[in-house]
């Protein structure tokens, strides 16, 4: 049976030596040098899709979009929606607010160029809108974003804003603009937020522990369940990257079972993109119930209204 929560599927469009796991040993300037394998793969994604009935959003890296055109118009032509995943897969906090609305426009363009659709959600490489990239959301929003997914409310060694809500909130600016955030599945146990259900979490994770989250994030009374994963983790024969140790688990742990774990989860439900949150009549009021945490005292450059759940 379904739940009455919203189950969305998400894509991050991105190459395996992409990944910023990898960033030390492939440098973007790099990157035309090594066997592309991102439309063999995205076409699995879409596929596996095809199969399920499942219509997903897909969060194109604007390299891609640049290099291999056909492929977004594929996805847009399969009936899925095209989002924003940065143009060259940097970490929002390793950049100027300068630097990442160029590469923010650049990557959007490039996307909207080869799809003659606009686009309207933007996920962070690596999750890296963090308590020192907050002032990212202004500029998503002046941009004319009308949603971002790119917090992950865990504590994690590379991202994450702990404390933060797990349920989709709306961020208010100061200058009175807004934008919708949708945060990855998390589980709680013993009072702590984990990740679940997407990418290496739903490949290294026990999938019944998974499949749990899922459900349990659906009850609990978040309107949105979101799972994501990558192209490249349907291709457990993409050649490998010497890296440190913790890189190289993180990537590789899994990939031979992930199309069959994937299977097992939309399966369950049904899953949809993001815009149909928009599209749905009365599914934007649960936002004004789920707001966020007042716990980022740490980020000098925000003047947002954060308000608690």
């Amino acid at each position: 049976m379904l739940s009455e929560a919203l189950h969305i599927l998400s894509v991050d469009v991105e190459d395996y030596f992409q990944v910023e796991a990898f960033a030390r040993n492939v440098s973007r300037e790099e990157w035309d040098r090594w066997p592309s394998r991102v439309v063999a793969n995205t076409h699995r994604a879409l596929d596996l899709c095809d199969e399920y009935g499942v219509k997903a959003t897909y969060f194109t890296l604007g390299w891609v979009a640049d290099k291999f055109p056909g492929l977004v118009r594929e996805i847009q032509a399969r009936g899925h929606e095209l989002a924003c995943h940065s143009f060259w897969h940097r970490p929002v906090y390793s950049l100027t607010p300068e630097e990442f609305r160029q590469d923010l426009r650049q990557g959007r363009d490039a996307v909207e160029q080869a799809s003659g659709v606009k686009v309207f959600g933007y996920r962070a490489p690596s999750w890296s809108i963090t308590a020192k990239s907050l002032w990212a959301l202004e500029i998503l929003a002046e941009e004319g974003f009308t949603y971002d997914s790119s917090i992950y409310p865990v504590y994690h060694d590379l991202y994450g804003i702990p404390g933060v809500s797990r349920f989709p909130y709306q961020v208010e600016m100061g200058n009175g603009a807004k934008l919708a955030e949708f945060p990855p599945t998390t589980m709680k146990i013993l009072g702590a937020t984990l990740p679940a259900a997407g990418g290496g979490y739903l490949r290294i994770l026990p999938l019944g522990l998974n499949q749990w989250a899922i459900r349990s994030l659906a009850r609990s009374g978040s309107p949105v369940v979101v799972v994501y994963f990558h192209p490249w983790e349907l291709d457990p024969e993409q050649p490998r990257i010497a890296a440190f140790a913790k890189s190289r688990f993180r990537h590789y742990t899994n990939l031979n079972r992930m199309e069959s774990r994937l299977r097992r989860i939309l399966e369950a439900n049904r899953y949809r993109p993001f815009r149909d949150f928009f599209d749905t009549p009365g599914m934007q009021a649960n936002l004004d119930k789920n707001r966020l945490a007042a716990v980022l005292s740490t980020a000098p450059l925000m003047n947002y209204q954060f308000r608690a759940e």
